[in-house]
This record gives structure tokens, sequence and C-alpha cells, in this order.
């Protein structure tokens, strides 16, 4: 028959009718250019055959299936493939019928399209182990000439455990470009299919000026499905470290923690660590239970061995849940500074928030109803009662406990034109205890904030020739606030954002400790492009006025700082603008400008990403200001990325400048080299800071990672290509 289609019950054409009543599930399909019989005991199939047989697909050239012995007989070339991630190449093969027992010639496994196992001759036995002799593993792409691949373990027996899903290695040597670097009696390693297994991961070598050399082992312990842990032994001359991560998912959340147990002869401590954890619960009724600890024994460990540039921990518990109407959150927050001239004990170290806001749509009253209740307090291990100023809470020991309870109901109209309109009116009430403050045990005040605001918006809409799309939205808002500021300190409200998110704000300040009060005017306008093409493009103008300047009780300062521009009776000139093109390029900008049209505040963020390029650059000015404890004007730079030069090769590099004392911060380059079957990273950075507690530091780092038996490794965007 040319290309017959045969469809058989496998094995059982030649059996007698009683056995081809069990055979029924055994069913398969055969499709050959020839199928015949050769006596009573051969079935013969020739030509372009395929076979698929219990989730199995084999092609071969022929197959003579031998009934008396049970066995197949199968010519190559041969392509068997075994589920979706196997495919196995020979010249010739005899097989048991379930294609499970037998020995193949020439054989060459193919696993998740990355790794590669080739060996004279493979036994199989019983459908999980592949027994291979005199064999090759490599991931490297293996062309037709005469050179050896990049690397290769070569072994003297390898046997794959399919159900275990294990690599065992027998007299085996490790070779690159075919020549012997390494002899291993046993090796055992994970196959691609794997996720998880225990056993070593990529080491890398790290050279550092404060710490010395040294190569990190990290070794992954399988602890079960759902938790693991990765040890990491860190030695050089100059520390003995044990880095960890532990990691678990719950059914209903997940932890993990990232550590480090240090002894080395750099800190004024024998024993150094530190211990960040984060985790999260989902709890009945929508609530959600969140974690985060921070936790170091010294100041300068966390730089020291460049796990963190945070020089402020904090460590929180927090339960919150969110809905359409109604917003929960309670949370309980420690904070511990590392930074130089900064007391833990005068510092508000212990921090309590609990918030609720319900939105209500009454039909009676029509509109929107708000109304938010807020308790706020914060400790000071401190006992001090000399108090600074307001703006300087570290100046004294006070402890301060505030309760914020308000209403507010909202009203939209769209009158001609498209003119929208909103209305606002409400009342917040504010009570304050505060300990140990002033010379005096305890002050408390309490005052009621009756408020309301008019805003007007007119968006306007227009279509260009070319289908990009303009939105201007001039925008205005009256808005009066009635009582007065008690004559609390100034402990949460000590520095200010004036932004396009609150522009139209009631209140600027960031929490109920500080209020605007009297009548304030708001004025702006929005525009935004949209081009069909992808371009997109923003750009916000705005300015407040108020009816007087505000300033603290008793007449002793401003209310807002020198650089926040609210400080005057008008305040600075708020530019924002956004810029987004097709090709990955985006720049977002926003400042300040006093009535000289003189930056106050400026800060300005480009990236540009695309499939080769990941580059950002960050621009910040801040001009000096006693009020927020900042002598000069800060001026910094800051550049990072990473740019595909080639298939094979991406560098990347970051670069922190300070332009106001014309220094470099931090500065750092790498190239990294990937193909298909290797990942070579070297990196190298320096940081420049130095103070009584810090010196700077040189940290050279090199990591070559074998790709191939990890799931996930193959980008086919690296892969080598033969000539």
């Amino acid at each position: 028959m040319k290309r017959a289609a045969a469809i058989l019950i496998w094995l059982v054409a030649m059996a007698t009718g009683a056995a081809a009543q069990d055979a029924a599930p055994d069913a398969a399909m055969l499709v050959a250019d020839r199928v015949y019989m050769a006596g009573d005991d051969e079935l013969i199939a020739e030509g372009n055959v395929e076979a698929l047989y219990q989730g199995r697909r084999l092609q071969a050239e022929r197959i003579v299936y031998d009934r008396q012995a049970d066995r197949l007989r199968i010519t190559g070339p041969i392509t068997l493939h075994e589920g979706g991630n196997t495919v196995v190449l020979a010249s010739s093969a005899e097989l048991d019928r379930d294609l499970e027992n037998g020995l193949i010639r020439g054989a060459r496994i193919v696993m998740a399209g990355q790794l590669q196992l080739a060996a004279q001759e493979m036994a199989r036995v019983n459908g999980r182990y592949s027994q291979l002799y005199k064999a090759a593993v490599t991931s490297c792409r293996v062309c037709e000439t005469d050179r050896p691949p990049l690397w290769q373990i070569r072994a003297r027996r390898v046997i794959h455990d399919r159900d275990a899903q294990q690599l065992y290695f027998h007299d085996a040597q490790f070779r690159v470009l075919g020549t012997p670097v390494a002899y291993l009696p046993r090796l055992r390693l994970p196959d691609p299919t794997l996720d998880r297994a225990t056993g070593f991961l990529i080491p890398s070598l790290h050279n550092s000026t404060l710490l010395g050399f040294g190569m990190k082992v990290p070794y992954f312990i399988r602890m079960g499905d759902h938790r693991d842990l990765t040890l990491t032994p860190f030695i050089t001359g100059e520390t003995r470290t044990l880095e960890f991560r532990y990691r678990q998912a719950f059914r209903r959340g997940e932890i993990t923690f990232d550590g480090a147990v240090s002894d080395d002869d750099i800190g004024l401590r024998d024993t150094r660590g530190y211990l960040f954890g984060r985790g999260r619960f989902d709890l009945p009724r929508d609530f959600e239970l969140r974690f985060d600890i921070e936790v170091v024994s010294d100041d300068t460990y966390l730089l020291d061995y460049d796990y963190s540039d945070k020089d402020r921990l904090d460590s929180e518990i927090s339960v919150e849940r969110v809905r359409r109407d109604e917003y929960i959150r309670g949370a309980l927050t420690h904070f511990h500074s590392l930074r130089p001239g900064e007391s833990n004990r005068t510092l508000p170290t212990i921090v309590g928030n609990a918030e609720y806001e319900r939105r209500l749509h009454p039909g009676w009253l029509g509109g929107e109803l708000r109304l938010a209740t807020a308790a706020h307090s914060h400790y000071r291990t401190s006992g001090l009662r000399t108090d600074g100023p307001d703006f300087d809470p570290w100046a004294d020991g006070r402890d301060v406990t505030r309760l914020t309870a308000s209403a507010d109901w909202l009203q939209d109209w769209t009158l001609a034109w498209g003119l929208r309109a909103q209305v606002r009116a409400g009342m917040a009430v504010d009570r304050f205890d505060i300990r140990d403050s002033g010379g005096l045990s305890r002050t408390q005040a309490t005052e009621v904030t009756p408020r309301t605001a008019l805003r007007l918006r007119w968006p306007l809409l227009k279509t260009g020739r070319g289908g990009a799309t303009h939105l201007l939205e001039p925008m205005v808002q009256l808005a009066w606030s009635g009582g007065e500021t008690p004559a609390v300190p100034n402990d949460e409200s000590t520095r200010v954002e004036f932004d396009e998110g609150n522009l139209m704000a009631l209140s600027r300040f960031p929490a109920s400790d500080r209020r605007e009060r009297g009548l304030t005017a708001a004025y702006g306008i929005n525009w935004t492009r949209f081009d069909p093409d992808g371009w997109q493009s923003a750009l916000t103008l705005g300015q407040v006025v108020r009816e007087e300047p505000l300033v603290e009780p008793g007449g002793t300062g401003p209310s807002f700082t020198n650089s926040s521009g609210l400080q005057d009776r008008q305040s600075d000139l708020l530019v924002a603008g956004q810029f987004a093109s097709a090709g990955g390029l985006s720049v977002t900008a926003r400042g300040l400008f006093d009535d000289g049209f003189t930056t106050t505040k400026a800060a300005a963020r480009a990236e540009w990403d695309t499939d080769r390029a990941d580059i950002g650059a960050t621009y910040i000015w801040l001009r000096s200001d006693q009020a927020e404890n900042r002598n000069g004007n800060v001026s910094e730079w800051a550049v990072d990325g990473s740019y595909r030069l080639s298939r094979h090769w991406t560098g990347s590099a970051e670069w922190r400048y300070d332009v106001a004392s014309d220094r470099s911060v931090r500065a750092g380059v790498g190239v990294t080299y990937t193909n298909e079957c290797v990942e070579v990273d070297l990196s190298a950075s320096r940081r420049f800071t130095s103070s009584t507690i810090l010196e700077p530091s040189t940290d050279v780092s090199l990591t070559i990672g074998l790709r191939g038996f990890a799931t996930r490794t193959r980008d086919d965007s690296y892969v080598r290509t033969c000539n």
C-alpha cells in the first residue's frame, strides 16, 4: 500500500480473538507507506513509519514486530517523543511492545529543548530509567564540526530517573572546550523538567577591598512542596559569613526571610548579622494580614556586605481591607535609624495607625457622603521634656496621640457647555494628647475644623487631522476651612510635597496635626495629548493663593517650610509633565518655581525601555532649608541601566553623582555573556561615601552559571547558530 493508513490494535493484530479482548485499552495507531505480514509471527511497517501509543510518538524508517519474542526491531533514523519535554533520537533500537524496556543504539536525548545527552547505546528499564553508556551531556549547541562544545560532562555511565527527574553521573569529567578540568566520581543533577530539588546552585566569586576574596556557593534545600531553605557560606580572610533565605507558601499566604550571620574583623562586634522578613496572609471577610521585619546588628553591616542601602529600617505588621465603598487599616510600625547623628531614643520609633473610611450614597440627600476616623500614636523611648523646634522631632522625648473624625458631603453636576462643578462641605474634629513636651508632663487639645469648597472643571476635547486627541482642562477651586491651629508640636507634617496630586486638596499637609485654614484658591490647567501611533504627553500647571500666609500657633514662624513652595500668600508655580513614545522612551518631570522663576525644588526621571535597552536617569534638586535639616542645596544625578550589545553580550552600569559636593557617591559597571549553555557575569562597583563609622570600598564579582539544568532557562534569542 502506498502511504496506507492502518488503524490497528497494537500487538493484537496477530493475536487470537480472546487475547484481543484484553488489549483494547492499549490501542495504537500505525501509519506507514507499506504495512504487511511476513509469515505468521512478523508484522512489518516500512517507509515514513509513525506510531502513536500511550502518549508516545515514534517515527522511524522501518519497524518489525516479532510476536513470538514480543519485541520490536526498529531501524532509523528514529525519533521518539515522550510527553512534551523529552525527545529521543537514535540510529536503531530493540524494544518491547510498550517501548519501556530494551536497547537503543546511537542514542541522543533532548530534554526541554535545552539539555542534550548523547551515548553509544542506551538501555531503557521499565519506562522509568534510561542508562546511557559512554555518555556526553551538554546544553551547548553542537554543530557538525570537529570543534567540541564550550562545556560538557563526559561519564562512563549516566542514569536518568524520569519519575524523580534526576540525572546520576558515574566517573564523570567536566570538560571545557574538550579539555578535562575536573573529575567527579559521583554527581547528581536535576533534569530541566524539575522545578525544585535539593542541591548546589550557581557559585560566584567575590573580591572586596573591605571583605577580601572568597566564593559563595549556595546550597538549596527542598523541605517539601511548599517550603525551602537556601544556605550560602562566604569565607574570606576577613569574614566568615553564612547567608540564608527561607521561603514557605501556605494555603492562604506566604512568608520569606532573608538574613546573614558574620564573624569578621571589620566591625566593633565579633558577631554581626541582619534579618529581613516579609509575609502576607488572607484572613476571613476579605481582610489581609501583612508583616515586614527589618533588624540589623549595627549601623554599617548592610553597607559593608552590600545587602541594602537603607539607612532607616522599618518593621511593620498591618491588617487591611479594601472594598469599593470601604477602607479599613490598622498598623503598628517600629523605626530604627542607621544615620549618623540620629538618636533612636529621641526619634519616634514606635508608631501606631488605625484608619476607617466609608462612602455612602444617600438617596434622600444625593451625592456622596464620606465618613472617616483615624487614630495615630507615636512613642519615643526618651523621657526628656526639653522641647526643641517643632520641625525637629528628635529634639525631645515627647509622645503624641491623635484621634480624628471627619464627615464630608460631595455633589457633582454637569452644567452648560460641559462645565463640571463639585460642591464639598464637611467637618473634622482632632483630639491631641501629648506627654513629655516643653517641661509639661501632659498637654491636651481639641479642635473643630468646618470646611467647604467649590470646584469647577471644563474638559475640552479635540481630535486633530492625524487622529491625535487633545484634552484641555482648565480648573479652579475656592475653599474655606475654619478653626485655629491648636498649640501642639508639629511632629507629623514636617515635610510637605506640593504636586499635581494635591493641587486641589483642602489641605496639603500629609497628616492632620496641621491643616490649611482660611480662604484659599487653587487654579491650574491640564493638557493631555494621545497619538494613535502610541505617543502620549501631558502637562500640568497650577498655583495656590490664600488670604493670609499660614503661621504656627503664637506666630512663631510659617507653618510651611521654605522649600515646600507653599510658605507665602501665593505659592510657587507648579509645573509637571510626562512624555512617552512608542519606542519605549518616557520622561517625567516636576518642579516648583518662585516669582522670579527660580527653582525651589525639581525632580526628573527619563527611561528608555526596549528589547535591547533598559536605561534610566534621575535628577533631583532641593533648595537648602534649615527647617528640613538641610544646610546646603541638594543636587544629584543617578544613572542606571543595561544594554544588549550583541546576541550574547550585555553591558550594565550605574552611577550616582553628588553635583553639590562635586563627588561621586557610587559607581558600578558590569558585563554579561550569555548563550544557550552558559552565563558569565562580571561586575565591579565602588562606594565612595565615608564617615566616622564607614569607609569606602570596592567590590568585584564573577559568576559562572551552566544553563540547562534548571527550568525556564531556555531563551532562543541567545542560542548560537551553526555555519
